[in-house]
């Protein structure tokens, strides 16, 4: 008698070639493990620390306070009207949106060296992954930005309506050129020291410290190339109800953001296959 021997069903991983597009449903599959390991960044970001959480808030107020000084008191900078100090602290929460959706995402490729070189999931899970920490981060400023406007008498416009788009564009050009910088990085650590000095060197790039309206009008459509630059004004547009709405350059800067992440996208599937292999 010959036993009939039943084989397991094997599932077969292949790396995805030439240039893959956003698969949905794949990163739906693995939801869980991306609220995983967006819980376990907010853990290990504040574990023992003194003041935990309360740095979310403390990081955006001491550099408004630096803010308020130099550019406020020292070099006399326009406000748009409103206390300096809340002027600029509006403009860091979109700030700080970008730059820690950027540093965080960039960086999360080795970060996770163990488990991108020895686990199957889609790749896309770790930078998309940081966008809940930064959301988490910026709600709770949002609401410290919510009691710097009551004691500034501040109030809210329509124009609050229109701040989730723009967060929206702002972390989604975040999540776009740092899915270029994390494929980079895998083989090329320097991408880890360049981005850090780039970001500084834009900060100044944007209206964060000063208004557009301190921009002259014969550099503005040098200065709108930076998509950040129009994306930055509407937001603290939005929150205070002062200032200017370029929007020309903001349907710029929503194409360019768009163009950003899809070529992100196409990039870091293209790079992907070689991941485990090199990092």
């Amino acid at each position: 008698m010959s036993a009939t021997i039943k084989q397991k069903p094997q599932l077969i991983i292949l790396p995805s070639r030439g240039w893959q597009p956003l698969n949905l449903r794949e990163l739906w599959q693995f939801r869980d493990l991306l609220t995983t390991l967006a819980g376990r960044d907010l853990k290990l970001r504040y574990r023992q620390t003194a003041l935990g959480a309360v740095w979310v808030i403390l990081q955006p107020l001491i550099a408004a306070g630096i803010f308020s000084f130099v550019f406020g008191k020292v070099a006399k900078l326009p406000s748009d009207g409103v206390p300096y100090f809340v002027f600029s602290f509006a403009g860091l929460l979109g700030w700080n949106a970008f730059s820690g959706t950027l540093g965080k995402a960039g960086s999360s490729l080795v970060g996770n060296a163990n488990l991108v070189s020895k686990i199957y999931f889609p790749r896309l899970v770790l930078p998309f992954a940081t966008v809940f920490s930064t959301l988490m981060d910026f709600g709770v400023a949002l609401t410290m930005m919510a009691v710097l406007m009551a004691l500034s008498h501040i109030a809210p416009t329509a124009g609050l309506l229109l701040l989730p788009v723009w967060l929206f564009l702002i972390i989604t050009l975040a999540i776009g050129i740092s899915l270029f910088t994390s494929a980079l990085m895998v083989s090329y650590r320097d991408v880890g020291f360049v981005v850090p000095v780039m970001t500084q060197f834009l900060l100044y790039g944007c209206p964060i410290a000063y208004p557009i309206s301190a921009v002259p009008h014969h550099l503005r459509g040098l200065y709108y190339l930076n998509p950040l630059a129009s994306l930055l004004e509407a937001f603290r547009w939005s929150l205070l109800g002062r200032g200017e709405m370029p929007w020309s350059a903001l349907a710029y800067a929503a194409a360019f953001v768009g163009v950003v992440f899809v070529s992100g996208v196409f990039a870091f599937r293209k790079m992907e296959r070689k991941f485990a292999d090199v990092i």
